[in-house]
């Protein structure tokens, strides 16, 4: 979900990230990872931006990650594959404070091979340099600050003078998710309106895409039950016809009594029945069970 928010942040607002990141604002366009003509590694929480002379390739973070590194060379050389004439900026973007060794590499290195790439940990970030950027303001909760209700207040000001609704709302849900990491759930409804929350794109995907997800999972489960709803069946039926054979016709009660069973209930009754001559037989058997 945080993934998915700054994924949406670093879309929408690329001129805001290439004047935090690069010194400049200039436009960016959405580089898909599939352009790079190999499978990502993992797509989830990578966003590449590109311009006409440089690729702006972003990680987001909310826990420390051994393969960071690795995965910053292996981009850095599909991109120098696809694009030999560009630059390119690679930053890790850690959200959550952590006292973690891996989120101070900024280095891959094997024999031979020596890579860098930038780390930006956002609890060291001064906030103030974040609150200048309508699509950084999500980002400033999680920046270096004493108070930080106060610091989603002062964002919470800032969002109220957006002109566009629309980005207010975007903003605002963005800010609510985030902030989410580090503060209470009461506080944060508190400070920021849930109705605006609720009407914003951000929100309205997220929530499509926990519904859909939902519904897979559902449906996944349907399957497997009904696969092992059909075993059952199937085992039944073939133990009912063997019982049939054996002993002769089984009543109603006695058959529904067998199809309660279970799978392994069944597979020892279809050992057992050789031993049956008679109704009896059976009976005494179901009800040892």
């Amino acid at each position: 979900m945080y993934d998915n928010v700054c994924k949406f942040l670093a879309e929408n607002y690329s001129q805001d990230f290439a004047q935090w990141l690069l010194g400049e604002s200039i436009e960016l366009t959405q580089l898909s990872p599939s352009e790079l003509m190999v499978e990502p590694i993992r797509a989830d929480a990578l966003i590449l931006l590109e311009s006409q002379d440089t690729v702006l390739h972003l990680e987001f973070q909310t826990q420390p990650d051994p393969e960071i590194p690795f995965r910053m060379v292996d981009y850095r050389l599909r991109i120098y594959r696809r694009y030999p004439q560009k630059q390119m900026r690679q930053v890790v973007i850690y959200l959550k404070p952590t006292n973690s060794e891996l989120v101070q590499q900024t280095v891959f290195a094997i024999e031979g091979t020596r890579h860098e790439f930038e780390v930006i940990r956002l609890w060291e970030q001064p906030v103030e340099e974040l609150l200048q950027f309508p699509g950084l303001l999500p980002l400033a909760i999680l920046g270096q600050t004493e108070n930080r209700v106060q610091t989603l207040q002062q964002i919470n000001q800032q969002i109220e003078t957006l002109s566009n609704p629309r980005q207010r709302r975007n903003v605002t849900a963005a800010t609510s998710i985030l902030a989410g990491l580090l503060l209470e759930k009461d506080v944060i409804q508190r400070l920021l309106r849930e109705e605006i929350v609720k009407e914003s794109v951000i929100y309205q995907e997220i929530v499509a895409e926990a519904t859909a997800k939902g519904l897979a999972e559902g449906l996944q489960q349907g399957r497997q039950q009904g696969l092992q709803e059909g075993r059952l069946e199937g085992e039944a039926t073939i133990v009912l016809r063997l019982l049939r054979r054996r002993i002769g016709e089984i009543d109603a009660t006695l058959e529904a009594t067998i199809r309660g069973l279970s799978i392994t209930q069944l597979e020892t009754l279809s050992e057992a029945l050789l031993d049956f001559t008679n109704r009896d037989d059976l009976v005494n058997w179901l009800e040892s069970q």
